[in-house]
């Protein structure tokens, strides 16, 4: 059934159980059931141990998680201090203690414990030192650990002048950013409060004297005022609640400059996506002031609702993440187009849930609607099409990898053409997968899946990262004039 334009790898990157990272760890609230903390009494247990115990303890401790982490004593203190109002301030406790009371309170979580799969791949940004006609590139991968909770981790390999690919070994430790406030932007919260059905007066009173950005000190001085005369406003607390849930879902990460990419790791960092952040698409912005910046639209999970966020970053060490609002942008799967088109943004979307659409946008986080692009058509996408990623701009139009789901829920990789100037104008479809799973592909932890966030061109081969039934991560290539040759051939045959 497929088409036979790919090779395979035979390197494949498997979820690695010993990549972990260090969380706050509060016994009565890991989350299966709502308790009462018990961090009190277990605090009382360690002021009670002997000094003796203590150092046999800590010792134990500093044994068996040697080498584990970048900077364990620094999680410890850090931890320790989350217990700082339920400790006398005149009481001396020893650093060894105070060590052991931090461990207490720590957990180490692995990151790819149950699963690696959906990569994204472009180009890195600092390209020194790479050899004549080779690329250096940064990969996108969603690990998935206990709970299914899924977090973005992150790999570096080379394209070299054939178009090969190799990845390399990634850093030996796993690190979480620092996360802080990031600016809000009124464009935002407009959009969101609209969809909301919550763009009165409140609504207006708040935004009107903020301005286009603000900071969300500035946000609540002005919600305060709000709360100060609700009186005369309906429908105010509501106001209040929801501006202040738009602006939990904005934040920054930043990465100390000593810790290498591979090792970075974006965790979950507010509610709406405390169950996981999934499918992150990556895409080389190029402005038309020929500034590049990167993207990444990914789903945000709660656990219980879905909504779409937007990474942006100039370097892989410091990001900003904030919501996508809009009908367009409404369900799983926004894919940023790598430029302006006649001035406007522009994405692949899947609103509808089964097929691929075309969205415009004035502003890169509100995305008020889609125009029909690509509908179902083949026994193997009868369930529901969406992409693959980012499109891939040729001579020949945007290069578009999709991914189709037929019988026993077989999720495959197809491609279409669009044209350059009107993306929602197909140029060319394959009529049968490009890429779909093999006989060793098709057991894993979602069995029956080949699946990516997204591919790159060098050299005249499509690079294609592409997760193995979220087992495994496989590179596959395809010459991509006989790619786009064949994409025409198939649409002329069916015209």
């Amino acid at each position: 059934m497929r088409t036979g334009l790919v090779t395979r790898s035979p390197d494949r990157i498997a979820a690695n159980s010993a990549r972990v990272i260090t969380r706050l760890f509060v016994p009565g609230q890991e989350g299966f059931e709502l308790q009462e903390s018990r961090a009190g009494v277990v605090l009382k247990r360690i002021l009670a141990l002997t000094d003796d115990d203590v150092r046999s303890s800590l010792d134990d401790i500093m044994t068996r998680f040697d080498g584990r982490h970048r900077d364990l004593v620094g999680t410890f203190r850090r931890h320790a201090r989350e217990l700082a109002d339920r400790l006398d301030p005149d009481a001396h406790l020893s650093d060894a203690r105070i060590l052991l009371l931090g461990a207490a309170f720590t957990s180490e979580y692995a990151i790819e414990g149950a699963a690696l799969c959906n990569p994204s791949i472009v180009a890195h940004p600092d390209q020194t030192d790479t050899a004549a006609g080779s690329l250096r590139f940064v990969m996108s991968v969603r690990g998935i650990g206990e709970g299914h909770r899924s977090s973005i981790g992150f790999r570096t390999g080379v394209v070299d002048a054939a178009g090969r690919a190799t990845i390399d070994e990634p850093a030996h430790f796993a690190t979480t950013g620092g996360v802080s406030d990031a600016l809000l932007e009124a464009a935002v919260f407009r959009a969101e409060l609209d969809c909301l059905g919550d763009a009165g007066e409140a609504a207006n009173y708040v935004l009107d004297e903020l301005g286009d950005r603000f900071t969300r000190s500035d946000l609540n001085a002005r919600l305060d005022n709000l709360r100060a005369h609700l009186s005369t406003r309906g429908h105010g607390e509501r106001t209040v609640a929801l501006m202040h849930a738009i602006a939990a879902r904005c934040y920054a990460i930043e990465f100390p400059s000593e810790v290498p990419v591979s090792e970075r790791v974006l965790w979950p960092s507010m509610e709406a996506e405390q169950a996981g952040m999934e499918d992150a698409r990556f895409v080389r912005f190029v402005d038309d002031d020929g500034s590049v910046t990167y993207y990444a639209t990914y789903t945000a999970y709660s656990g219980s609702h879905i909504s779409q966020q937007l990474l942006k970053t100039k370097d892989f060490r410091s990001f900003t993440s904030g919501p996508l609002v809009g009908k367009a942008a409404a369900n799983k799967g926004l894919a940023l187009f790598p430029r302006r088109i006649h001035g406007r943004y522009a994405a692949m979307s899947r609103s509808d849930r089964e097929s691929n659409t075309v969205a415009f946008a004035d502003h890169l986080a509100v995305w008020t609607s889609a125009s029909p692009c690509q509908q179902p058509a083949e026994a193997w996408e009868a369930l529901q099409l969406g992409n693959c990623g980012p499109p891939i701009e040729t001579d020949a139009g945007w290069l578009v990898l999709t991914h189709g789901v037929g019988p026993m829920r077989t999720y495959r990789i197809g491609a279409i053409l669009l044209d350059l100037d009107d993306p929602t104008r197909v140029l060319g479809r394959l009529r049968r997968p490009l890429l779909g799973p093999a006989h060793d592909e098709q057991n894993g932890y979602v069995p029956n899946v080949v699946y990516s966030c997204g591919a790159l061109v060098h050299a005249d081969t499509l690079v294609l990262p592409y997760g193995i039934a979220d087992g495994a991560i496989g590179i596959a290539t395809a010459q991509l004039p006989q790619l786009l040759d064949t994409i025409v051939q198939q649409s002329d045959r069916t015209r």
